[in-house]
């Protein structure tokens, strides 16, 4: 049973979808989870939350702030992409879930895919109230992927970009706006790949028609901050799964598996064929909602005869 549920993120409206445990026969697991980079909660994320409650885990889902059905901060443009706020929303997140009689407070999980990746591996690394997190297709490094995706002419872009932006609206102008997707090359696009492109214009005809495409130039210089791989050492001993895309050329599958070798136990990795956008559909979906369906499952404890099995913090089966 899904309910639309909104909640507060200190002044900011967070609006999403609730799901029941189902067959759950008390407080049960739940797991927390929003969107990448733009992406609102109606790009396929309702398919991974029905496997997770299907199998008697509540799940949380919702909007990023200033995007989808969620609100802005006073003061603050609309599709603006700032990675601690989201971390933040993360926090404010298990918080609701947690006062929800539904839920079990003292068995939280995190789930992110491409930049809430990075979010859910902070948020594992910094709130003690996770007890097991999952990044699929993981963006790990500002600084690797804005030099493959922050350009204009085929070259990244001038910094001065940036600088004048940012006086531009200390001034009380309004943000310099850029397209999430496009195929100009000549013009600054926030995901210029050609796979970026067909997922986003498919899945807003299909399923998010509200879905935007447009961002803050702004949120490029604020990827390129952002070290998601930093804290990838300080998850333990929160067990961690981390589903990578075996030809993943966005924010890069190889980088993702090498920043996995720095984390400690717990850890499992899981590849799945295809690039950045595989675990959305067909046998990448399957492989990667189970794979994080089972690591939850196992480390967040499952009942038996009617009683909760005790959530595992060490080890691996």
């Amino acid at each position: 049973m899904r309910h639309d549920v909104e909640f507060d993120a200190e002044g900011v409206t967070l609006r999403g979808w609730f799901y029941e445990a189902e067959g759950a026969e008390g407080p049960a697991p739940c797991v927390v989870m929003a969107h990448g980079w733009s992406a609102t909660r109606r790009l396929y994320l309702d398919r991974f939350a029905e496997v997770f409650a299907d199998a008697g885990m509540c799940v949380l889902v919702w909007d990023n702030r200033g995007f989808g059905d969620s609100g802005t901060a006073a003061g603050k443009p609309r599709y603006e992409i700032d990675p601690w706020e989201q971390i933040r929303d993360y926090q404010h997140g298990i918080s609701y879930a947690q006062l929800r009689p539904e839920v079990d407070p003292a068995r939280i999980a995190v789930w992110g895919s491409s930049f809430s990746a990075g979010h859910a591996f902070v948020v594992a690394a910094i709130d003690q109230r996770v007890r097991a997190v999952c990044g699929q297709a993981p963006f790990v490094s500002g600084r690797a992927t804005y030099a493959h995706v922050a350009r204009e002419d085929d070259q990244v872009i001038d910094p001065e970009r940036f600088a004048a932006d940012r006086r531009d609206r200390a001034a009380g102008k309004p943000p310099v706006m850029i397209p999430v997707i496009g195929t100009d090359p000549a013009r600054v696009t926030g995901i210029p790949t050609p796979d970026a492109y067909e997922w986003f214009d498919h899945a807003r005809r299909d399923r998010a028609p509200e879905w935007r495409n447009e961002v803050t130039l702004r949120s490029l210089e604020l990827l390129r901050g952002y070290e998601p791989a930093l804290y990838l050492p300080l998850i333990t001993p929160t067990p961690l799964l981390m589903i990578v895309g075996s030809q993943d050329g966005l924010t890069g599958g190889n980088l993702a598996a090498s920043a996995f070798e720095t984390a400690a136990e717990p850890k499992r990795i899981v590849f799945i064929p295809g690039g950045h956008f595989a675990a959305y559909s067909g046998s990448g979906f399957e492989i990667a909602s189970a794979a994080a369906r089972d690591w939850f499952l196992e480390h967040l404890g499952r009942r038996q005869n009617g009683q909760p099995k005790q959530p595992s913090r060490t080890g691996i089966s």
